[in-house]
């Protein structure tokens, strides 16, 4: 008996157990040489079997066996058992090959299926037949002629490592019953459990084989010339080679149809019928179709498309299902044959209970679109549940679809094979295990050799790269080895980036096996079983399903890792920096591949295991290498916090988890709690900012913690219903799981408005604080546990809010995204607040990033820039060189000086043009290596020379405690520069020579007030309130880049002048533009409206995307860009189509003709939107670099051209370049910048665009007021309708007068200016008094103008009307009063804000006819006026309002109350029109 293996074997097996056990030596390095052999040959009916001991996956295909006529002692063995001639018979798979070819295609039980600890077995009949017996059941007869004498084969191939022969067994000619037996048994006999695994092993393993779970067909059924083909009658442009297994259709460039082609015989019950797409066009649309027709080949008139038939015929086209040619069901499945590409399979089988079920590249559809197994009887997912039992397969080749072949199983096995061989090739040590462990080996988790045609793999299979990294972007696809196994993460680190491109790593999932895949350029072109991260979005099939998840992948850096998990449930999670970004998908098959796609700036990256990592490459450095502050290498948690992916029903998180608001804010109130998504450490901070909020409710946002885990948490529609380890603040009342335990707390929430900072913290003690503003409001509660998560309540008024970088620590690589109303500041990345520019420097000076940034936009001097505030004791002032042109000789300078920034006016002599020549103050310097004082050399030989500044070098000033002046370089203290320094000194430095722009990078011990926070002359939000009225001729330049459109646009688009002008030709869409250069940091792209066609609704939306439009295939409109899109539409924020901000700037949509926007992404990759020079605040952050600008000519908008310095608008005469508006200098006050002028150029001039000013300006003529009372100049007449106002970038309060007071703008009113008093001007009473507002009717304004001051509404004058004499020293002296006067005298009410002066009471309404539009309106008059400090009370509202009049202001100081003459200044007329 022949029980032991032949002692001669192939190359790689090795002999244990007594020649019973053979093993396949270095099994995940070598798939092949593991023939082994019986020692004698085999007697009839002797059954030869063996368990299978050992399987690895790093291969496809396994075990094969059978036996062979050739004597294993003069046996050349060759490298696997199908390369045996000479009389051998193999089964490989479900295939038996007679000396290497195929004689029989469905037999028996799939090899490559079976498991560890399965049984298979060989068996040569007295009758010469030969049979497999697999776990004790016999499959039937596999061949027959077999000569009398064969040993038995067995190949360890592929997965199939070791081996062990079994007691061999005689068994008698019984075959017949014994098949009968099994035919009896078949389906019936196996656990329902065993046939839901097999069913579902089946559709997710991975490879096309399928696995029948009836018994095998008889012998007789199944023979060699029995073949599933192509029949010979087909259609008219069909053409058969291969045997018929391949059909093609001539002329496809010509012709697009008559393509039909069927089987060559019926389709048996469990039979597959699948194909290979060949060849594929991309001239037509639609492309293959499949299915079954009733209809025999030999009698049917092919129609030319099979679709044309109507009767008798079921096919799968598209993504549906046709019947008889009507659809019955229009999504079958996901995946769509349209969207298939060359080498992709499309099968067909029909069940024997009659289902008909389509497969897709091996995936059964009825069980993948439903998510689960279905019986037979069930049609959730079956194509169609009953058809007849003789049916032809057909396929029609139609639309792009042109060369087909039918896939049998022994071509499979062929293509595995040379698969397998490619892999040895390529990688000769790829597979190395991790460790051994006994008899357990853990195969270790590489990349698989087969990789994008742009990508390598090194070192030993961990690194994947693309060489070629700046020369293309695309063409990395990189897989893993093997399958994933339930909850194992496959984490990369990113080892080297460039920074030539846009878009990044992509890392997800594919049920795709690598060996026989073949990659796309990029892996979102996969429209099967494909899950990716892409961004900070999640792509399934190419398809967009979720568009804000977790971190963006586009921002992180070199050393930075991604990870992605299938957890055991089929959920699929991905990991940044080690941190679980939440939930992704459901429902994901098991045995899919890691899938890693090296795309644009991504250029290489390595496996992260338990092995010692690589090192990153030496240039990592180098360019965009820079090593991310938050690239773990170890397990330790990172430190962003987020909201969790679980919350209430109403709730809905954004912006990369970030961002919450609640849905439908103005319908539903409640149901919208959010949770941290991790447990607060001890000591840290979590702070919200209020971002959005409805005046619908009552109550407001609660805040607080929980010891309840996310996950066991049952979100209640308030958190306050929690009755257990819960926390909160409602109102003023802390609540303890759900009781009062304290009322009166030190702040309200419910009093908060947006812009408001909320912040939570426990304590090391157990304390819990809250924070409002950054102000730590005392102790709440005590005795509180270690672990707690932050919960927020976005309850009734309070409809969204975010996380802001306060939530300490701060992970540097994540951004908050700003989707305020306006911009509010975030704290700084280092402690303390950030120092700042003051506003007052040199002529060719332009500040930037609110004042942290200055440029040089002229020459080489003129370039001194002071610090905002002076320098504490110890106090290091620190700039960084962002820029420099070699084309100047000299460096910068740095230094103290006595002289304060703000004694520094128009009418002085100015700056000088260096800091050398700075001597009107006491100033010391260091210019080179030299110290000077008011210009006289001090000292020689100092330090680090300031000549070989180069960029990113850091240059320092501190004024010590010791009075002495030390300069740091790159952070290194030069020493004693000087000594005797004054006490009150601001740093200087001049922007010379060679370097032209510096970025501060230092920042103060203690934190700014709001009002000391100066508008840059970039980019502040001045308000045209802000006016100066003596104005000085000094401009701040900005550098504006000649940028065009891109060639590649919108369909409806023409491009004149150069590629400067677009022009919208035709319908309202179809107008997407680009710019054909990527925009730079901090460089104004600017366009002009040149046309509005009124005949159409809204209008032009413009924003940046984050990829080369070059390509791109432009949407209809630009909001359905879902890809690194955002977009400013009418006055919101969008970001891959998704709303992220409400009420951002003006909206687009009022935008009249003329109106000149404008992009800017600044340092800090915030994306700026101006508006005639106005810059409106941060819209967005996190802008991938580079970018492209896109705008949308949409609607009225149909035509605007690109404003530059050289760039004329058509229609122009030049007079009027339309840049960023004219920015000067002002008094200051307290070393605040107050008034910034920026005045409209004509064209955009108000009087002539908006209709409500129109309308005020109309009823104002009905007024019998004289001409002479107005200002000539209409650019100071100001409209704050909704529109106007936006469109400026106006805020909504501002500060004046000495000292500052706060007063809000009047808006919904128009104002008229008043002809100024030139003594006034004088005496700078419109800088140093406060402005305020009073309500009067229409009978007082005569009266008033004439006597040049306020009058009461039934008085005549209540002051003196003589004129106030001027002292030099205070402004306006009291003038001289008698007794009786002041006996006369009257209170006048004033308000700084116009809600409370505006009500009924103080201006009276009154009707009339608007001499335009014949209609009645009703119209109020009110003054705003300059009020002297000290001459007022503050005091209640005397109206007795009880609600809060103007969130600003407190009702207990609504009213100023004035009895002093002389004390009001006239300032403008205020008008409103209902």
């Amino acid at each position: 008996m022949a029980a032991e293996f032949h002692l001669r074997t192939g190359k790689l097996v090795a002999l244990l157990n007594g020649n019973r056990t053979a093993k396949r030596n270095k099994p995940t390095e070598e798939f092949n040489h593991g023939l082994a052999m019986s020692r004698e040959p085999l007697g009839d009916g002797q059954l030869f079997q063996v368990r299978i001991d050992r399987k690895v996956n790093s291969w496809s295909g396994s075990i094969e066996i059978g036996v062979t006529a050739l004597d294993p002692s003069t046996l050349d063995f060759p490298s696997s058992a199908t390369g045996l001639k000479g009389g051998s018979w193999i089964i490989s798979g479900c295939s038996v090959l007679r000396d290497g070819r195929s004689v029989l295609e469905e037999y028996g039980q799939d090899l490559d299926q079976l498991s560890e600890g399965d049984k298979v077995g060989i068996q040569r009949t007295s009758g010469g037949e030969l049979h497999l017996w697999v776990n004790g059941q016999d499959c039937g007869t596999a061949a027959s002629g077999l000569p009398p004498q064969v040993w038995a084969v067995v190949d360890l191939y592929g997965k199939c490592t070791q081996v062990t022969v079994l007691d061999c067994e005689t068994v008698l000619r019984r075959e017949e019953p014994l098949r009968t037996a099994a035919t009896e048994e078949g389906f019936v006999g196996m656990e329902l459990s065993d046939v839901v695994n097999n069913a579902i092993l089946s559709a997710y393993n991975g490879n096309l084989l399928n696995v029948s779970l009836a018994s095998p067909p008889d012998s007789c059924s199944v023979t060699s010339n029995d073949a599933l083909l192509f029949h010979e009658k087909c259609g008219t442009l069909i053409k058969l080679s291969n045997n018929n297994k391949t059909a093609e259709r001539r002329r496809p460039l010509d012709e697009f149809n008559n393509g039909v082609v069927m089987t060559n015989r019926p389709l048996r019950d469990n039979e597959m019928f699948e194909i290979r797409i060949d060849k594929l066009v991309d001239k037509w649309s639609g492309s293959i179709e499949i299915g079954i027709t009733l209809h025999n080949p030999n009698n049917l008139d092919y129609p030319a498309t099979m679709t044309n038939l109507r009767s008798g015929t079921i096919m799968m086209s598209g993504c549906g299902i046709l019947t008889n040619g009507k659809g019955t069901r229009r999504e079958y499945c996901e995946f769509s044959l349209d969207e298939l590409q060359e080498g992709d399979h499309i099968g067909l089988m029909r069940k024997s209970s009659g289902a008909l079920h389509f497969y897709i590249n091996g995936i059964d559809q009825a069980i993948h679109c439903t998510g689960g197994f279905h019986s037979s009887t069930h049609c959730g997912g079956v194509a169609a549940t009953q058809t007849l039992p003789t049916i032809y397969g057909v396929v029609d080749l139609y639309g792009m679809a042109v060369k087909v072949t039918i896939v049998h199983n022994h071509n499979h096995s062929d293509r595995l094979r040379r698969n397998n061989a490619i892999m040895r090739a390529l990688s000769p040590d790829v597979g190395r295990r991790i460790f051994d462990s006994g008899d357990v080996e853990v195969e270790r988790l590489l990349f698989h050799p087969n990789c994008g045609q742009k990508a390598a793999i090194v070192c030993e299979g961990r690194t994947a790269l693309r060489p070629h990294a700046t020369d293309d972007f695309n063409h990395g696809v990189v897989l893993s080895n093997r399958s994933l196994r339930s909850n194992e993460i496959f984490q990369v680190r990113i080892d080297k980036m460039v920074d030539k491109w846009a878009g990044s790593i992509e890392i997800g999932v594919t049920t795709h096996n690598p060996a026989y895949l073949q990659l796309p350029s990029t892996m979102t072109n996969l429209r099967s079983g494909t899950w990716m991260m892409t961004g900070n979005g999640v792509m399934h099939n190419g398809t967009t399903i979720l568009d804000e998840y977790g971190h963006n992948l586009d921002r992180l850096k070199a050393g930075d890792t991604v990870g992605v998990m299938r957890k055991e449930d089929g959920s699929l999670h991905f990991f940044v920096n080690n941190v679980d970004q939440g939930l992704a998908a459901s429902n994901v098959p098991s045995n899919v591949y890691a899938v890693v796609d090296l795309y644009g700036q991504a250029a290489q990256a390595t496996i992260i295991d338990d092995i010692e990592l690589p090192p990153l490459p030496d240039d990592v450095l180098e360019g965009n290498n820079q090593i991310s502050p938050c690239s773990l290498f170890s397990l330790t948690p990172s430190n962003d916090l987020r909201f969790h992916h679980l919350h209430g029903n109403n709730a809905v998180i954004t912006n990369g988890g970030r961002t919450a608001f609640r849905q439908n804010c103005r319908s539903e109130f409640n149901d919208a709690i959010v949770i941290s998504s991790r447990m607060l450490r001890e000591g840290e901070m979590f702070e919200i900012l209020i971002q959005k909020m409805v005046d619908r409710w009552s109550g407001s946002i609660e805040a607080g913690v929980t010891a309840i885990r996310p996950e066991d948490l049952e979100f209640p529609s308030t958190m306050t219903d929690i009755d257990y380890d819960t926390w909160m603040l409602s109102g003023t009342a802390i609540m303890q799981d759900g009781n009062t335990m304290r009322n009166n707390y030190g702040c309200d929430l419910d009093s908060l408005t947006t812009g408001s900072r909320i912040g939570m913290m426990r304590s090391s003690n157990g304390d819990l604080h809250y924070y409002i503003n950054g102000v730590d409001q005392g102790v709440a509660c005590s005795g509180l546990p270690p672990e707690l998560y932050a919960v927020v309540d976005l309850y009734g008024q309070c409809v969204q809010v975010s996380i802001t970088s306060g939530s300490l620590p701060v992970d540097n690589s994540l951004s908050l995204s700003n989707a305020t109303e306006k911009s509010f500041p975030l704290l700084s990345p280092v402690p303390g607040i950030t120092h700042r520019f003051h506003a007052n420097c040199g002529k060719y000076v332009a500040l930037q990033n609110d004042g942290c940034r200055a440029v040089r936009v002229h020459g080489f001097s003129h370039g001194i820039v002071f610090s905002m505030k002076e320098l504490k004791p110890d106090e290091i002032f620190e700039v960084k060189v962002d820029e420099m042109d070699e084309q100047w000789s000299g460096s910068l300078h740095i230094g103290l000086t006595t002289l304060q920034p703000f004694e520094i006016t128009c009418a002085s002599s100015g700056l000088p043009a260096s800091l050398l020549e700075l001597r009107s103050k006491v100033s010391w310097l260091v210019s080179g290596a030299e110290v000077r004082r008011n210009g006289a050399l001090q000292k020689q030989n100092y330090g680090f020379s300031l000549e070989r500044l180069t960029v990113g070098n850091r240059v320092g000033v501190k004024r010590g405690s010791d009075d002495t002046m030390h300069v740091f370089v790159d952070g290194e203290d030069m020493g004693v520069a000087a000594a005797g320094i004054a006490k009150n000194v601001f740093a200087v430095v001049d922007l010379y020579g060679k370097v032209v722009s510096m970025s501060i990078v230092s920042s103060s011990t203690l934190e700014e007030t709001e009002s000391t926070k100066p508008p840059s002359m970039s980019s502040g939000s001045c308000s045209e309130e802000e006016e100066d009225l003596s104005p000085c001729d000094n401009e701040a330049s900005v550098f504006l880049a000649t940028i065009e459109f891109m060639e590649n646009h919108g369909r409806n688009i023409l491009l004149s002048n150069e590629g400067h002008t677009a022009t919208r030709v035709a319908s309202y869409n179809q107008g997407v533009v680009a710019s054909a250069q990527a925009l730079p940091r901090q460089l104004l792209f600017q366009i002009r409206i040149d046309r509005l066609n009124t005949q159409w609704t809204s209008s032009l939306s413009l924003g940046v995307i984050g990829h080369c439009p070059e390509r791109f295939n432009f949407p209809g409109t630009a909001s359905s860009i879902k890809r690194s899109a955002w977009l400013i539409q009418r006055g919101s924020v969008f970001h891959n189509s998704l709303k992220i901000c409400d009420n951002y700037g003006p909206n687009l949509d009022t935008c009249p003709e003329g109106t000149v926007l404008g992009l800017l992404v600044d340092n800090t990759q915030g994306l700026h939107l101006y508006v005639n020079g106005m810059d409106q605040g941060v819209a967005t952050q996190d802008i991938p670099s580079p970018c492209f600008v896109v705008i949308d000519l949409y609607g009225q908008c149909e035509q605007v051209t690109i404003v530059s310095n050289d760039i004329m608008a058509p229609g122009s005469d030049g007079s009027h370049l339309c840049c960023q508006g004219d920015v000067e200098k002002a008094g200051v006050v307290d070393g605040i910048k107050e008034n910034l002028c920026w005045t409209p150029p004509p064209e955009v001039n108000p009087m002539k665009t908006c209709e409500y000013q129109a309308l005020c300006a109309r009823f104002k003529e009905l007024l019998p007021l004289p001409d002479g009372y107005f200002n000539e100049e209409l650019k100071c007449n100001l409209c704050y309708c909704e529109s106007c106002h936006k469109l400026r970038g106006d805020e909504a309060y501002y500060k004046r007068g000495d000292p500052p007071k706060d007063y809000a703008l009047p808006f919904g009113w128009c104002r008229f200016a008043l002809r100024l008093n030139p003594r006034c001007e004088v005496t700078n009473v419109y800088k140093k008094w406060h402005t305020a507002y009073h309500g009067t009717c229409v009978g007082s304004l005569r009266r008033t103008l004439d006597h040049g001051e306020l009058v009461s509404a039934g008085s005549a004058s209540i002051f003196c009307s003589k004129h106030a004499k001027v002292e030099l020293q205070n402004g306006y002296n009291d003038p001289e009063v008698n007794s009786a006067q002041e006996k006369d005298t009257v209170k006048v009410s004033l308000s700084p804000t116009m809600r409370y002066v505006g009500l009924d009471r103080f201006c009276p309404k009154i009707r009339f006819k608007d001499v335009r539009s014949q209609r009645h309106h009703q119209a109020q008059v009110a003054f705003q006026v300059c009020v002297r400090p000290g001459s007022y009370k503050i005091g209640p509202p005397s109206a007795g309002a009880s609600e809060s009049i103007d969130p600003r202001f407190s009702n207990n100081e609504i009213e100023w109350i004035t009895k002093e003459r002389a004390s009001t200044v006239l300032y403008g007329l205020l008008v409103r029109v209902e």
